[in-house]
């Protein structure tokens, strides 16, 4: 998830004016996950070039009147399971250039040295790879279906063709113990990513993951394991800059950043959610209702909202906090800086400049309190 050089060229600044991305939803997938909620379909890849080229008619209209695209997100589902040279066409219709950062989510079980030759030369220069554990026992608990052997041949694959990439890892699966956790970790720092993303396992309503307790995970392994992994990728020299991402210096996500620090995206494809000029807006759910609407030259959009100015202001501070740029001073009142979030912030006299957002002091969340980050945005003013 970032171009050859980083996040360097495109500096994260808090008002993030020079940052517009793209994201790209896929909607297939050969198996769904027990713990997926999101707008995927395991039986409808049928439809994917009808599908891709809908998508690549509206991309070039999402972008037509936008500022340069400085990162494109191909997400799913599982994009590595379409043809990769449609995956190029799609890409050139957002109108990215050289400089803008391009992912393609892949499953491990999808990368080949074929594959990712086509992609590199669409311009994709960045692969997010869905591992989740190096345990077979947790995949299986968690509904992975990818043979872990593979991961070690998709990272050589990137490696050889010259394509950053990031892993996605999940911990508190049933049957994870805290040393397969740092067994995991330790697979993953090997495999020398650029970035990694390590989030807790949730549990979404209406998943196979939900109507089963018993692989539900429990909130203090979590936060143990949380700490196992900040510890182990801090000593790895990765900084951390998210709540749930880290990276090798000058790799962070420059396509979540934008996210994060109120950029504005386009959206494309089904159910994929977009931000212009402070209206959020969202696209019909299914891929055929998509396509329809595009064949009929209808807009995909099924609805939007517009917040007004406190929630925005809120909803701004609420994303900030959560990353290593923090939230102005006068955020947090003092009262319960020195009360209820006693350990859970800490005053930063100078953010790193890499952030854009000046030298005046700035509350950060300690690794505490990113464990009970909700109990500190809970109490921005």
């Amino acid at each position: 998830m970032t171009r050859p050089d980083g996040d360097r060229a495109t500096p994260a600044t808090a008002g993030s004016a020079e940052r517009f991305g793209v994201y790209i939803h896929i909607p297939f997938c050969v198996h769904r996950c027990d713990y997926c909620a999101f707008a995927t379909w395991t039986d409808r890849t049928g439809l994917a070039p009808r599908y891709l080229d809908a998508c690549i008619h509206q991309a070039a209209r999402a972008v037509a009147d936008a500022p340069e695209v400085t990162s494109v997100f191909v997400g799913g589902g599982t994009p590595s399971l379409v043809d990769p040279r449609h995956l190029g066409r799609l890409i050139a219709a957002t109108g990215a250039g050289p400089g803008a950062e391009i992912t393609v989510e892949c499953n491990p079980d999808d990368v080949t040295d074929e594959r990712l030759a086509v992609l590199a030369d669409a311009g994709v220069n960045r692969l997010s790879i869905g591992v989740q554990s190096m345990d077979p026992e947790v995949l299986a608990s968690l509904g992975r279906t990818h043979d872990p052997s593979n991961v070690h041949r998709a990272a050589e694959a990137a490696h050889a063709a010259g394509i950053d990439f990031n892993i996605d890892v999940i911990y508190g699966g049933k049957g994870e113990s805290v040393e397969s956790w740092e067994a995991t970790l330790g697979a993953v720092v090997a495999l020398e990513p650029v970035h990694v993303s390590a989030y807790a396992l949730t549990v979404e309503a209406g998943t196979p993951l939900a109507k089963d307790p018993a692989r539900h995970p429990d909130d203090d392994d979590q936060a143990t394991k949380y700490r196992i992994t900040s510890d182990t990728l801090d000593g790895a020299g990765f900084e951390w800059y998210e709540i749930s991402n880290w990276a090798r210096p000058g790799h962070r996500c420059v396509h979540n950043l934008t996210y994060w620090l109120g950029g504005d995206y386009a959206a494309v494809g089904c159910a994929a959610h977009g931000y212009r000029a402070g209206r959020r807006y969202w696209h019909v759910y299914t891929p055929e209702r998509y396509i329809d609407a595009l064949c009929e030259g209808h807009s995909p959009v099924a609805g939007s909202e517009v917040l007004d100015a406190d929630a925005a202001r809120i909803e701004r501070l609420e994303l900030l906090l959560r990353t290593g740029a923090g939230v102005p001073i006068d955020a947090l009142d003092p009262v319960d800086v020195d009360g209820d979030l006693v350990g859970l912030v800490y005053l930063a006299d100078q953010v790193a400049a890499s952030w854009g957002v000046g030298s005046t002091p700035r509350w950060l969340l300690t690794e505490r309190g990113r464990l009970l980050e909700n109990e500190v945005a809970f109490r921005l003013r």
